[in-house]
């Protein structure tokens, strides 16, 4: 298969070295063991890596991904249908009807990714088929361990009777060689240290004794440049969403006390640009693998030195440029892990207010198992709609329901125009999105 016509699909311009080594250790390796910062490319590097090495779509599951969250799981499988292969992926993972995962996985698909738990348990349902599985990856194996996974993990890997490929994925240094056999021939490709050169500048922003409003300044300056707030408690995260909310600012907040539903929800209003802040817990340190992110910004210090890490990850991704914040007062004590940047950022007097995010959600209670998709949307909005193309903004087509982005501009009118009509000859309920 054409990788650099995979890549093109993808939206990318050229493989980056990780991803060409990767290429080139996975035709050659049974064992390898792939270390890189978040932000690097790892996700497309095993992508490529797999489907590099797939027969045609029609042996069963040939490749198993397992990765420790339902969100990174979901940002996989985004990531292998963008590549347009012409291979066919299901993922399994908490929260998601079994049932409609076991009817999924009938189809015998190439690709399965999935949470450790969800996994085991279709195997252990005999739901997953695994005798034609020859690829196997786990991907953030320093988090699964770290997440209690491994008992997990030694289950799903004795279940793989026939691999050729084992590869185990992490953003730190592993202390053990993880399902090493003596006759495996192995490498590690550590790009950790290239990754040192991620173009990431850090500011510390003088707050005096007032937090919330330098705050409010910041995002202020910002505009609608895409930003990550991070808290360390879901009360916080709630707290200032809450006081955004009080002074006219559109966020979203993302943390594990959510419904999964409302998770979904928050990261899709990010990446659509229905909110341009996500607030959020440690949570969204990982596994959100959204590349134009300018601000990272650390309302409350992180716990260690490794979410610290992990947080600012989430900006300068894949050769971009990013921006770090920290917030320090008078009497503000530093941890150990953080030395004070040397760079400050100073919050201009402005009267500038926050403006509006430049579209809004629409929710339609149908999706691809509806046999409804993306062209339908777009089909059904330009034409009863009345929507221009640069209106429509993006659309998440899930099993069951689906969101799209629409002008803000244009909104209420569009919802006047669509509401009790049919999409692809079925009634549905369409509103704006909570």
């Amino acid at each position: 298969m054409d990788v650099n016509q995979l890549i093109k699909n993808a939206g990318h311009k050229s493989l980056l070295p990780l991803q060409k080594k990767a290429l080139e250790v996975s035709s050659a390796k049974d064992h390898i063991i792939l270390l890189s910062k978040t932000g690097s490319g790892k996700t497309l590097a095993f992508l490529l890596s797999i489907i590099n090495l797939l027969q045609d779509d029609t042996r069963g599951v040939q490749a198993l991904i397992v990765a420790p969250t339902r969100e990174l799981c979901l940002q996989i499988e985004e990531e292998f249908k963008s590549l347009k292969s012409g291979f066919h992926s299901v993922v399994c993972y908490g929260g998601h009807p079994v049932r409609i995962e076991a009817n999924n996985l009938k189809a015998n698909p190439s690709v399965v990714i999935g949470t450790p738990g969800r996994l085991c348990d279709h195997i252990t349902r005999e739901n997953l088929d695994l005798n034609a599985t020859h690829f196997f990856v786990v991907d953030e194996y320093d988090k699964c361990l770290e997440f209690g996974f491994k008992e997990e993990l030694d289950f799903i890997h004795h279940k793989l009777g026939d691999l050729s490929t084992r590869m185990f994925v992490s953003a730190t240094e592993l202390d053990e060689t993880p399902y090493r056999n003596d006759d495996d021939s192995s490498e590690t490709i550590n790009f950790i240290k290239e990754d040192d050169t991620i173009d990431l500048t850090t500011y510390f922003v003088d707050y005096q004794k007032d937090l919330k409003g330098a705050l409010i300044g910041l995002m202020n300056q910002f505009q609608l440049e895409r930003t990550i707030l991070f808290c360390n408690y879901r009360e916080v995260v709630d707290d200032i969403v809450g006081f955004f909310e009080d002074h006219e600012i559109t966020s979203i907040g993302y943390h594990g006390g959510l419904e999964q539903e409302d998770r979904e929800r928050a990261i899709i209003k990010f990446k659509n640009k229905s909110a341009n802040i996500l607030v959020c817990t440690d949570l969204g340190s990982r596994g959100l693998d959204i590349s134009d992110v300018e601000h990272v910004v650390h309302y409350q210090y992180p716990s260690s030195k490794e979410a610290f890490i992990h947080r600012n990850g989430r900006t300068a991704r894949m050769e971009s440029t990013g921006n770090v914040y920290l917030f320090i007062g008078d009497n503000t004590q530093l941890p150990e892990y953080i030395e004070k940047p040397n760079k400050q950022f100073s919050i201009k007097n402005t009267e500038n207010l926050y403006p509006l995010p430049e579209f809004e959600t629409i929710y339609f209670s149908a999706g691809k198992k509806d046999k409804i998709n993306k062209i339908d949307f777009v089909g059904f909005l330009s034409k009863v709609g009345k929507l221009k193309p640069n209106e429509i903004g993006l659309i998440n087509v899930l099993d069951h329901t689906s969101y799209v982005a629409i002008a803000r501009d244009k909104v209420r009118q569009t919802l006047g125009r669509i509401k009790g009509e049919k999409v692809k000859g079925k009634k549905l309920k369409i509103e704006l999105s909570k």
